[in-house]
């Protein structure tokens, strides 16, 4: 026997080494299992699926694709967070320097076009669910995670829109956040906004609705950058991975990716 399997053998038969993988090479299908099942991240995913569920022609390998390009997402944006500052006196400065220095611009373009593609792809995912049947029970839950998904996919890219803060970005997000006055109860423009009254004052006026709270003032200025940012760069990713999380465990917990019909 060489030296280097016995210092593998010894490595693999130490004590450490034996309290972090609890069992040995997933050489079987028991083995197999069992990996899945004792791993932390492997066991949101069912331990065995259909053949016939996991063809490209039937899952378009959309939802893998969508996780990926989440997963691409973070990467690149952790590494843009070192370079831009989010204050109005940098931002726009720093996001020149990201398009014209910083690894000749592609960590920015990466994330840009990163972000344009994992938009499609969500997209074209929950049309495959929905073409091919498999919102419906007992997977109808699992259907209202994606969707809960699909609109913070869509506020990721719509907060991260006002981040480069020049003209197009300004007015871009003036214009979306003049819509949330519409608001149904929330939007001082909204249906049911004129019901929201205590002695006939309204509760929701312009300084407390849906794009005040978005803004965080009337106008996009610094408040609104600050706020963009954190829930761009914060609050929405720390949900999604959450909802994640819970998408593929209850995939698992729901037998599985469905078949076709």
């Amino acid at each position: 026997m060489s030296i280097m399997n016995r210092v593998g053998d010894w490595i693999t038969g130490s004590q450490i080494w034996g309290s972090i993988f609890r069992h040995g090479a997933p050489k079987d299908r028991r083995t197999r299992a069992m990996v899945v099942l004792t791993n932390v991240f492997l066991h949101l995913h069912p331990v065995a699926v259909r053949k016939s569920g996991i063809k490209l022609s039937f899952t378009w390998c959309m939802g893998g694709l969508t996780f990926f390009l989440f997963l691409v997402e973070t990467i690149s944006g952790v590494l843009l967070m070192f370079y831009y500052r989010p204050v109005v006196e940098y931002a726009y400065t720093d996001i020149q320097g990201l398009r014209a220095h910083v690894t000749l611009g592609l960590l920015r373009e990466i994330h840009r076009w990163g972000a344009h593609a994992m938009v499609i792809a969500i997209w074209l995912h929950m049309m495959r669910v929905f073409l091919t049947g498999s919102y419906k029970p007992p997977r109808e839950f699992n259907w209202g995670v994606g969707v809960i998904l699909l609109v913070l996919t869509l506020l990721l890219s719509f907060t991260g829109y006002l981040l480069p803060w020049d003209q197009l970005a300004m007015w871009a997000i003036t214009v979306g956040s003049n819509m949330a006055r519409a608001t149904p109860v929330l939007g001082n423009e909204g249906p049911g906004a004129a019901f929201l009254t205590i002695g006939g004052a309204p509760i929701i006026h312009a300084g407390s609705d849906a794009r005040f709270g978005l803004l965080a003032g009337t106008f996009v200025g610094e408040n609104a950058l600050l706020r963009f940012y954190v829930l761009h760069c914060v609050a929405i990713p720390l949900a999604v991975s959450v909802l994640i999380a819970v998408h593929f465990w209850r995939i698992r917990k729901d037998g599985g990716i469905s078949g076709p019909l």
